[in-house]
């Protein structure tokens, strides 16, 4: 098939890729020049494990292209992906400006039959403003005997793995009431549901919804867990026997339920502040979804107050290493990271940060720039130099077996505070740290 997908980030990018490798013909859409030219010479702007090559390959074979031109991509695709950011406005509701943006495009442009697909995470009915948006345009182009359905089809690609997610999807969910758009859904992604059907067709709204749903039970186990890490902590039991006890039950399970400093990143944040805003919207108190919030945003404090109250207050002239900027492992995302919390944090109390992490350096010093009271490190054991402690904020593979002699000897105290429970309290105390962690 031929396929438009407008925006290239995580998602539009990701999406993209995917359907061209498995033979269909994607045009990606970008206002941004630069980020076009830079795809068409492999440059992959973001760090996503097995993206860079699967871009690459696909374009050379021609079956991935890059424009900044609309109208040609709307010529081009039999189905239209909407896949742009909805950034957070100043309440917290999702922005729709760049979604209905695209909508206004596809409606200027198109000259045939379109099923337009809404990638993009958007709040409860904007498969209607987008519909309203399109007929609009159509009206005023004369242009109504043009026919279009709107489909909502989320995502639910984990940053890390959004890759192999796309290629081998738990579910795909559908939002369409049109059996036409459904039929062309279903070819679209026959690929993907070889062994068995992976697709489940709902109303839109329902669709529209489970995406906030999933986010939202996803970021409430975190912040389950993370209030029973402050209870262990506090009751003297380990956390992390309590974690085995419950994930042992299949109700419960052990995913998303790791105690740390809190939940990060463009999904987890954004979206469950965005269904408070809708709930608000029609005049719903959302208590759970406003008690996870707050306590994943108290949770992002933990580590600076254990380093707080470790040093009794006195951080002014004291050096930090950090390791792990990133909001979680194998990306370079540091949008509401918990690392950023941190280290604000101690540069407010007047103390330096030496910093490391396997992906997030550019990301960084993009965010950071220059000043006096950070350095970015090319390496884990470079972050330790001199540092009065270490706080590991980012549980990336390469960390979970360092020199701890190495570490000793180069830091000016041994004392870790470990956002990310990555270490045996026990055995630490054997080799002669002092080891703050998390619940335990």
């Amino acid at each position: 098939m031929n396929v438009t997908v407008f925006g290239t980030g995580y998602v539009g990018l990701v999406q993209g890729a995917v359907l061209a490798d498995v033979g269909h013909h994607v045009v990606c859409v970008d206002v941004d020049v630069d980020k076009v030219e830079r795809l068409k010479n492999g440059d992959i702007p973001i760090y996503e494990p097995g993206l860079e090559p699967l871009v690459k390959e696909n374009f050379a074979a021609g079956r991935l292209e890059f424009t900044t031109d609309a109208a040609e991509g709307v010529k081009h695709g039999q189905v239209q992906f909407i896949a742009v950011g909805t950034p957070p406005d100043e309440d917290g509701s999702a922005d729709l400006k760049y979604v209905l943006a695209v909508a206004e495009t596809i409606a200027q442009h198109m000259e045939r039959d379109q099923v337009i697909i809404n990638k993009s995470t958007v709040p409860v009915g904007t498969a209607d403003k987008v519909r309203d948006k399109v007929d609009g345009v159509l009206e005023a182009r004369g242009r109504k005997d043009l026919r279009f359905d709107v489909v909502s089809n989320p995502e639910f690609l984990k940053e890390g793995s959004a890759v192999s997610d796309c290629q081998r999807p738990d579910r795909i969910i559908i939002g369409t009431s049109s059996k036409q758009a459904e039929d062309v859904m279903r070819e679209l992604y026959a690929p993907f549901s070889r062994q068995h059907d992976k697709m489940i067709v709902m109303d839109v709204r329902s669709a529209e919804l489970t995406k906030y749903a999933a986010n939202c039970m996803l970021a409430t186990k975190i912040s389950f867990m993370n209030e029973m890490a402050n209870l262990a902590e506090r009751l003297g039991a380990d956390i992390e026997m309590v974690r085995q006890g419950i994930g042992s039950d299949p109700r419960i399970g052990y995913h998303f339920i790791y105690p740390g400093v809190g939940y990060g990143g463009s999904c987890f944040p954004k979206d469950v502040q965005a269904l408070i805003r809708t709930a608000n919207g029609i005049d719903f108190d959302a208590k759970v979804l406003k008690a996870v919030e707050a306590r994943n945003e108290e949770q992002k404090t933990t580590l600076f107050q254990k380093i707080h109250k470790h040093y009794q207050g006195n951080l002014a002239g004291k050096t930090f290493a950090i390791w792990g900027l990133a909001f979680k492992p194998n990306t370079d995302d540091m949008r509401e990271a918990p690392s950023r919390v941190l280290m604000e944090s101690l540069w407010q109390a007047g103390a330096k940060v030496q910093a490391y992490d396997p992906e997030a350096m550019e990301e960084a010093q993009r965010i950071y720039g220059n000043r006096d009271d950070l350095t970015l490190c090319g390496t884990k054991e470079a972050a330790l130099r001199g540092a009065d402690a270490l706080a590991i904020v980012t549980e990336w593979q390469s960390f979970r077996a360092p020199d701890f002699e190495l570490i000793k000897q180069q830091l000016a105290a041994p004392v870790i505070f470990d956002g990310r429970n990555m270490f045996e309290p026990k055995r630490m105390a054997i080799k002669g740290f002092l080891y703050l962690s998390i619940g335990r």
